[in-house]
């Protein structure tokens, strides 16, 4: 998939995605990344095309052969520096530059996380620039536990990534997503990042748990440790999460985060109290099987949210609670509903 086509069809849309990772190189010369762990982070970056048929929420994965007027194709590559990289990432000819941080969740392949990421970019129609954090994931469903190994052995990277973009002062926003496994391996990163006294840090950084795999009393201790948020951290959650309920099985019948039920009382005084904006996304359409990755359906959605008086710019809720994301195709209508007859008088 990451071959270089070169050139692409009119009204294809094309974006670069810069990546950082901890997964091992092929070869020293290659952009080819497989499932062993690197010492030090590599550094890369991709122009890739979209083709002028994609559908929101969508990857057009080749069958046959890559096609920029019917597929995602790779343009253009390049090895990095880190140096190289940091530059890259914040250089803008007009001021400040956001920045979006993306980290992939169980049983992913690099290919996949960099298409996913790029497509959600272009659903999104964002102006800021795309960094993929990409952990070295098996790609494999048995793989979950070397998984869960390799996303402990990433702390420490994606925990200098932002660090690193939190202290340029070229960069603006910072926008970290993180789906499943990923965003326990964000909550992490965080903690230790308040652990080493990086207030600075935490404070520029805006995050989104998707479908986060985190065993819900694991999570309430990272809480503890890292403390409120602004703008809260939020955590879209879906009852009906499959990928969620294996991972539960596996766990000895721990309940995961992203499987919160938002009608809960119980989870209600548990997001107020701990700070944290839970949605519930289940009435988006899927795009697997297993009711896993809702969360990119919200990218095509991006540029309508936020304008409301309780919420920040794009995902961010400014308060604390448990709510319930409305959408009808892509028209919103009162987007996030508080749930709960507490507030309801708020």
């Amino acid at each position: 998939m990451l071959q270089v086509m070169g050139g692409t069809v009119p009204g294809a849309q094309v974006l670069t995605v810069y990546a950082a990772t901890t997964r091992e190189r092929e070869a020293p010369d290659s952009n080819v990344f497989t499932a062993g762990r690197s010492d030090t982070p590599n550094y890369s970056a991709f122009t890739i095309s979209v083709p002028p048929n994609h559908q929101p929420g969508r990857i057009e994965w080749p069958t046959d052969r890559i096609d920029p007027a019917t597929t995602f194709a790779t343009l253009d590559q390049g090895i990095l520096t880190r140096r190289g990289f940091f530059e890259q990432v914040a250089a803008s000819p007009d001021g400040m530059r956001d920045v979006t941080v993306f980290i992939h969740g169980y049983n992913s392949n690099f290919p996949e996380a960099l298409y996913r990421l790029a497509q959600m970019s272009a659903d999104a129609h964002l102006d800021g620039t795309p960094v993929l954090f990409a952990w070295p994931s098996q790609a494999a469903v048995a793989g979950y536990v070397a998984d869960k190994d390799s996303v402990t052995y990433s702390r420490d990277a994606l925990a200098d990534l932002l660090s690193e973009l939190a202290r340029d002062r070229r960069v603006g926003s910072i926008n970290v997503l993180a789906h499943s496994m990923g965003g326990w391996l964000t909550v992490e990163a965080l903690r230790q990042l308040r652990l080493s006294g990086q207030d600075d840090v935490i404070d520029r950084l805006a995050v989104v748990l998707a479908a986060p795999d985190i065993d819900v009393d694991v999570f309430r201790a990272q809480m503890e440790v890292l403390g409120p948020l602004s703008p809260p951290l939020t955590v879209l959650v879906a009852t009906d999460d499959r990928a969620l309920l294996v991972s539960n099985r596996l766990s000895g019948a721990r309940q995961r985060v992203g499987a919160l039920d938002v009608r809960d009382p119980r989870v209600q005084e548990a997001a107020r109290e701990g700070n944290v904006a839970i949605v519930d996304i289940s009435g988006l359409e899927t795009v697997d099987g297993l009711n896993h990755s809702r969360y990119v359906n919200l990218a095509a959605l991006y540029p309508e949210l936020g304008g409301g008086q309780d919420e920040a710019p794009g995902l961010g809720l400014r308060r604390a609670g448990a709510f319930v994301f409305n959408a009808v195709g892509t028209t919103i209508s009162s987007p996030f509903t508080l749930v709960g007859e507490a507030l309801a008088g708020e």
